[in-house]
C-alpha cells in the first residue's frame, strides 16, 4: 500500500504529485493512462501518452478519488491523473468565513 507523503512521476509528462491521503485504489495510479512511478525511478521507454488521459494535471490542485485518496500536484503536466481508468476529480476549496 502507498503511504501518505510518497512522491511519484509520470512516466509520459512532467506530471509530479505527493500522496496526502492513502488509500488501497493509489497501488493502480497513473498519469497520462501510463502507470506512475517513484520519483527517480526508471521510465518505460515505450510508455505513451494516452490522448483520452490527456486533460493536464494543474500544479497547486488535489485530486480525490471515492475510495478517499489525495494526491497533490507538486509539477503541472499534459496528462490527467487517474485510479485504473477511472479519472480522479478536483477537491474542491472550501470557503473561509467572513470577517465583520
Amino acid at each position: 500500500m502507498v503511504k501518505n507523503g510518497t512522491r511519484f512521476e509520470s512516466q509520459v509528462c512532467d506530471t509530479q504529485v505527493i500522496v496526502i491521503a492513502a488509500a488501497d485504489s493509489l497501488d493502480d495510479l497513473r498519469c497520462g493512462g501510463a502507470p506512475m512511478i517513484a520519483v527517480g525511478g526508471e521510465k518505460d521507454a515505450g510508455a505513451t501518452l494516452n490522448e483520452a488521459f490527456a486533460d493536464g494535471a494543474v500544479l497547486g490542485k488535489r485530486y480525490v478519488d471515492a475510495d478517499g485518496a489525495e494526491v497533490l500536484v507538486t509539477k503541472a503536466g499534459k496528462g490527467s491523473l487517474s485510479v485504473g481508468d477511472t479519472l480522479l476529480v478536483f477537491k474542491e476549496s472550501k470557503a473561509l468565513p467572513s470577517s465583520d
